[in-house]
């Protein structure tokens, strides 16, 4: 018995000296945010205060200086952040997660990326502003990475510490542009519909733009493998550690439409939710220069931003800036193609991709004209024939850090909207308002127009010279709007107006935000911080209430149960809102998923149905199908001698709702409330294995919102009922230029991406609240409520 009670003495001591020695270890991984640190290329002291977010406030006597400081604290708060999002373009995480990512990686390094990147660096202009400061940035990273601490992360994985470079800088960009894209989910699937389905089964899908309901206003091989590549890209993007940009919201109310008489701008990117969060929130003041910006982890400007004078920010356009082709190979040489009559040669690069724990992986990709040849780089890919992949990021002249650059430092309007011909992919909507009271909204992006009778919605012909016929427009037919008679711009990733008669190809969203947001900017005119506040958080979407009185509409209620009935009836009284109380939101979506299933999945089977479903056109087809009583969808051609009506996909789908949300919730109505079913978890890779998430990941937290709302909290269309959200508001931020000192935002969890600081998740509660926290500016604000932070000469 003594000899037991010293074994379990001995472990218990054994346990708490283990667990003194985590304590202490964890406690010497916090970020420094008070005292004196001596660093090297600045010439006098730089002062940061960290405010009571954990937001950096440098104050440096010039630009290169403070991004030098800036560099340095980004990466004591976000270097395992930065880590990653440098890997993904480069076909580098599986150095660090072994297997498991190794598709993701032969997939990144095979688009070329990470060439295109050294390319675009061989053409810098050394002596422009934009790369010395990129170079100054990078130098604080860097000598973070020598002399600071190491994230707890790099420990777990057995992670080097390696400098970080320009090429860095640009892949991350380049991820960023490849993950707005949704041609390669789209055009293999409807390539793959009209071939084994016919034309008929594609006009309910809106192909000619006909679904862009509500449009932005301008002012002044074997046909089935094709599936296979929308399948596969949409599941590498889903299962990356790294999250996507996805949509967003922004409006800019002008002058004449505000209580004070001064521009509001607000912005909401949407992107997938992950942890730490997407942005890192800072604030440099100079002499010459001043910026509140957000910035992506390991890049040296602001994506979202503003000072005193103007404020931008951007949602994702949405235009195809992505086409696939169907490639030729010569049957006497398999490393030729046809062009034009012409046999050219393929060209070849080789990389390898080193894999944690083993053997590496040599990929060897082909590229046509075109682009890198799809086959080799997706393993699904059973088609003999080539699918090469054209991106306008990659064909054209990359300026990406040019661009950036001159976002947060530009001299005026005129200035600002000039310098977004620079951006040629990503596709986007870049958001502008000022303290001179002027508004703007630009599309950024090298558009084009094809021959009439190309369709991009398609796989291309790769060998005629004909589909790849594309005319690049001028700038000045991008759309636009500056200082509108309306005195509002927005945008909402809806589809724009024609220019000279030409709609625009793209994957854009249903109109339901959008008609939201143009229908309280209309109806108001005088707009405050708190109004745009509440608008920014609103949940309810008029489209889905229509919708969902579209389907109860056309039920066969002869032998409904008193539960399905009082369901249906919920639905016929419902407002459109999704709050955290709302039971109708449970009922609709549940309806909606077996409504989708049971219309399209009998045509298309399990895995293309799945691969519809992570596209937006799905989206965009739902309010118009559910309209169209003769759709040849409705027919289920599993069935023999029968022909299905839209009425009985309707009621078969409504009663499988009902019984699965009995099973799941109960049989009491009043129960199937929203939070039970809607949720949101900030997933951390590290996270991923079991004994670890508590430490890092963030929640789960019951939410209201839903998809295309403004508080779009996004999620899929699971079968089980149960609704994780993957991705939404990324920040909410307003900026009031009659108070812009006041200018309010959010994170969606903290500024810090250090589990043991602080404000690793200090926002959080707030953010799912609808709470805003002060943007501060104010120098002698920012001392009061914050630590000191020194960096001294070297």
């Amino acid at each position: 018995m003594k000899i037991i009670k010293k074994i379990a003495l001995l472990l218990l001591l054994l346990i708490v000296i283990l667990s003194a020695v985590i304590y202490i270890y964890l406690q010497s991984t916090k970020p420094q945010y008070e005292g004196e640190i001596a660093i090297k290329n600045i010439s006098k002291n730089t002062e940061v205060y960290f405010d009571d977010y954990g937001i950096p406030h440098i104050y440096a006597v010039n630009q290169k200086e403070a991004q030098v400081v800036l560099g340095y604290v980004h990466a004591q708060d976000r270097l395992w952040q930065m880590e990653l999002m440098r890997r993904i373009a480069a076909g580098r995480l599986s150095e660090l997660f072994g297997n498991k990512v190794s598709k993701t990686d032969m997939f990144f390094a095979g688009l070329g990326i990470d060439e295109n990147s050294e390319n675009a660096i061989a053409q810098l202009d050394k002596n422009s502003p934009s790369y010395i400061l990129a170079n100054a940035y990078l130098d604080g990273i860097n000598q973070y990475l020598e002399n600071g601490k190491t994230p707890i992360e790099f420990t777990l994985l057995g992670l080097e510490k390696k400098p970080f470079t320009l090429k860095d800088v640009y892949n991350i960009f380049g991820y960023m542009s490849f993950s707005f894209a949704m041609a390669q989910k789209t055009d293999p699937l409807m390539t793959d519909i009209r071939a084994n389905l016919g034309q008929n089964y594609l006009k309910d899908f809106g192909l000619d733009g006909s679904l862009g309901a509500v449009q932005i206003k301008s002012y002044n091989g074997k046909v089935a493998d094709y599936s296979e590549i929308a399948t596969q890209v949409a599941s590498l993007l889903e299962n990356s550690p790294v999250p996507a940009f996805i949509g967003s919201n922004s409006w800019v109310i002008g002058a004449q439409k505000t209580k004070k008489g001064k521009v509001i701008f607000a912005n909401d990117p949407h992107i997938g939710f992950s942890q730490p969060c997407t942005w890192y929130e800072a604030h440099i003041s100079c002499p010459d220069y001043e910026v509140y910006g957000y910035y992506l982890a390991g890049t040296p400007f602001p994506l979202l931003a503003h000072n005193r004078d103007y404020a931008y920010g951007l949602t994702m356009f949405e235009n195809d800036d992505i086409d696939l082709f169907e490639e030729e190979v010569n049957p006497k040489n398999p490393n030729q193609y046809l062009y034009k009559n012409n046999f050219l040669e393929f060209k070849t690069r080789t990389k390898t991709i080193k894999v944690k724990d083993s053997a590496d992986i040599v990929i060897n990709t082909k590229e046509s004209i075109h682009g890198p040849i799809m086959n080799g780089i997706l393993n699904t890919i059973s088609n003999k024939k080539p699918i090469a992949m054209s991106w306008i990021y990659t064909q054209q002249k990359n300026q990406i850090l040019d661009a950036v650059y001159y976002l947060s430092h530009s001299k005026n309007v005129t200035d600002f909207r000039k310098n977004i011909e620079l951006i040629h992919a990503p596709g986007l909507n870049i958001m502008y308002g000022d303290a001179q009271n002027n508004i703007s909204w630009t599309a950024a992006g090298k558009l084009f127009k094809l021959p009439k009778n190309v369709n991009p919605n398609f796989i291309l012909n790769g060998s005629n010279g004909e589909d790849d016929k594309k005319e690049f427009l001028d700038f000045s037919k991008n759309p636009s709007a500056l200082n509108p008679k309306w005195n509002y711009v927005y945008s909402s990733n809806n589809q724009t107006e024609a220019v000279d008669g030409y709609l625009y190809p793209g994957y854009y969203l249903p109109k339901d935000r959008a008609m939201r947001i143009e229908s309280f900017l209309v109806a108001k005119n005088d707009w405050t911080v708190s109004d745009v506040e509440k608008m920014l958080l609103d949940n309810t979407s008029t489209n889905a209430e229509k919708i969902a009185i579209q389907l109860v509409a056309d039920l066969n209620t002869n032998d409904f149960s008193r539960l399905e009935k009082d369901a249906m009836y919920s639905l016929v009284n419902w407002d459109g809102q999704n709050e955290l109380t709302t039971i109708q939101s449970v009922v609709y979506n549940k309806f909606i998923y077996r409504y989708l299933e049971n219309t399209f999945q009998d045509e298309l089977g399990k895995d293309k149905f799945s691969a519809l479903l992570s596209t937006h056109i799905i989206k965009q087809i739902i309010e118009s199908q559910t309209a169209n009583q003769n759709s040849v969808w409705w027919d289920d051609v599993a069935t023999k001698d029968k022909i299905e009506t839209r009425r009985e996909i309707f009621t078969k789908s409504f009663r499988q709702s009902i019984a699965e949300l009995e099973k799941q919730l109960g049989s009491d109505l009043s129960k199937w409330t929203w939070n039970r079913v809607h949720t949101l978890e900030h997933n951390h890779p590290m996270g991923q294995i079991k004994m670890l998430a508590p430490f890092f990941n963030v929640g789960k937290f019951e939410v209201a919102g839903s998809n295309e709302v403004i508080n779009n909290l996004m999620f899929g269309f699971p079968s089980n009922g149960i609704y994780e959200v993957k991705a939404g508001p990324s920040t909410r931020r307003i900026i009031d230029f009659s108070d812009v000192e006041n200018s309010v935002s959010i994170l969606p969890t903290g500024n810090s991406g250090n589990p043991m600081s602080k404000h690793y998740n200090d926002q959080a509660k707030m953010y799912n609240k609808g709470k805003f926290r002060k943007m501060k500016m104010n120098k002698q604000e920012i001392i009061k409520t914050s630590t000191k932070l020194v960096f001294k000469a070297k």
